[in-house]
């Protein structure tokens, strides 16, 4: 098989053959399918972690579990504020 490189790719083939990492082109070139696999495979898990995040969010938002951004800091702060003011009497 033929392939034509641009010469930043080719200069990059070159030195990592000339370094002695690989044996030759074809090893080179299984080590970096591997590692586009590996890539592609990240990315899937990370893909599958949103959808699936997604789904809790619309649940909880379709159960009424939601509440805006503004409304739940200053729930939070109004909880942090009474804590401490608790642990001071």
């Amino acid at each position: 098989m033929q392939l034509a490189l641009p010469p930043d790719l080719d200069a990059f083939v070159r030195r990592q053959l000339s370094s002695g990492k690989y044996q030759n082109f074809p090893d080179l070139l299984l080590s970096a399918i591997e590692l586009l696999k590996q890539q592609e495979d990240v990315y899937q898990g990370r893909l599958l972690q949103l959808q699936n995040d997604a789904a809790t969010g619309l649940e909880a938002l379709e159960e009424g579990r939601v509440r805006d951004g503004a409304s739940a800091i200053a729930e939070m702060r109004a909880g942090l504020r009474d804590r401490y003011q608790d642990s001071d009497t």
